[in-house]
């Protein structure tokens, strides 16, 4: 087709596959999707995966639109200059405009041992080796879970209820979003489970080994199996790129999610840092930012001026087995109200966010579009002040 636009969007997760659907808007854009999985995984879910409760993964046929191209591959460079990416299968894709959605992985753990012994759970395939490595353990072993965050929370309560010994280390503080009344009810569901749960001063491991895991009090705690849950990373692709990047590789946009170096990549999800202030790693972010991501590029195509990006949070969910749940619920700038859904209900509410995420995908694949979220952040234009006048005079890491 005469003057079409060819759009290319790295990465098929909740941001990028949302982006790509609603792409499909214009008969004359194409939309060329790559990912290095033939499958799009319910990240959400990976618990329930190293559990054995559900496969955490659905055809990409089913959230893609039949406009969208699925290439499975992995990009290895972004050559800006030249608009197109290189793929590892030595093939090179050209692009009018670029959504960088790489997402996010486990970050690099520090701790001695750690990398080596411990069994991070951020991506598929490392459920699956999570997965692997419980079968082989006898049904007694000692569990040892890194990390008390969302992630860590969920993993000790699947593995507990699966009748595993599992010993849940928090660090500072077990759910340090949630608010003390939703913290005491997760507490609650562990210790009903059977989780030991170690927080406070010295409670942070210093060390992992075969068969235990060190505390900074001192004491070692005998584990068979370490899952670390601690931290997030991002590919490194944009630095490697020369893209400029935060500190940790999410890529610097402007609040439209456009690159500070180049306004034809647009970036969206984990992997994309407005203003140098990246939102909360989650799918409550990632779909927003997609849809948004899509739209920025979409103006630009239409000649119009982009809108900066704005949204609210609701809350966190957490799933504390399959018979119990908590909802969190949060103002717009996303820190914790007093008001919390635990038990039953709060299990329904996590399984009901689990299925809309993937049903959101589906909508805006049969009417591109049609995703809207809520909008109205309450001080982000304070915090964008606030932020550059803490970083006048830095330079972003390139």
């Amino acid at each position: 087709m005469a003057g079409t636009t060819e759009v290319v969007v790295i990465g098929g997760g909740y941001a990028g596959v949302m982006a790509a659907n609603r792409l499909t808007q214009r008969d004359d854009v194409t939309v060329t999707l790559v990912n290095s999985r033939p499958e799009f995984v319910e990240r959400i879910r990976l618990h329930q995966l190293a559990g054995g409760t559900h496969g955490a993964v659905t055809d990409y046929r089913s959230v893609l639109g039949e406009r969208v191209r699925l290439v499975v591959d992995t990009v290895t460079r972004i050559d800006a200059t030249g608009r197109g990416i290189e793929l590892a299968s030595g093939a090179k894709v050209g692009y009018d405009y670029l959504i960088y959605a790489v997402g996010s992985g486990s970050a690099t753990p520090s701790v001695p041992g750690a990398a080596e012994f411990a069994h991070p759970i951020a991506t598929f395939e490392e459920a699956q080796r999570l997965r692997s490595a419980l079968d082989a353990a006898p049904a007694a072993a000692a569990v040892t879970v890194v990390g008390g965050g969302p992630t860590g929370i969920e993993t000790a309560a699947e593995l507990a209820e699966a009748g595993r010994a599992v010993t849940l280390v928090c660090g500072r503080v077990l759910g340090p979003y949630l608010h003390p009344k939703g913290r005491s009810s997760v507490a609650k569901r562990l210790a009903g489970l059977g989780v030991t749960v170690l927080e406070g001063p010295g409670v942070e491991v210093v060390e992992v080994t075969r068969d235990a895991v060190r505390l900074g009090d001192g004491r070692e705690l005998p584990s068979e199996v370490t899952v670390w849950t601690v931290g997030f990373g991002v590919p490194d692709l944009a630095a490697r790129s020369g893209l400029s990047t935060d500190a940790i590789g999410r890529l610097i946009t402007d609040e439209t999610l456009t690159s500070v170096d180049d306004e034809r990549i647009v970036a969206a999800g984990d992997s994309a840092a407005p203003s140098d202030m990246p939102y909360r790693m989650s799918c409550q972010a990632a779909g927003p930012l997609g849809a948004h991501a899509a739209d920025t590029v979409l103006g630009r195509i239409a000649g119009e001026r982009p809108e900066p990006f704005d949204m609210g949070f609701a809350g966190q969910c957490l799933s504390l087995g399959r018979g119990t749940g908590l909802f969190q619920f949060a103002h717009k700038d996303d820190t914790a109200k007093k008001l919390s859904v635990g038990g039953w209900t709060g299990a329904k509410v996590k399984e009901l966010v689990c299925k809309l995420t993937v049903k959101q995908l589906t909508s805006e694949a049969r009417k591109p579009g049609s995703h809207t979220w809520v909008k109205g952040e309450k001080g982000r234009a304070l915090l964008r002040a606030q932020h550059r006048e803490q970083s006048a005079g830095s330079a972003p890491v390139a």
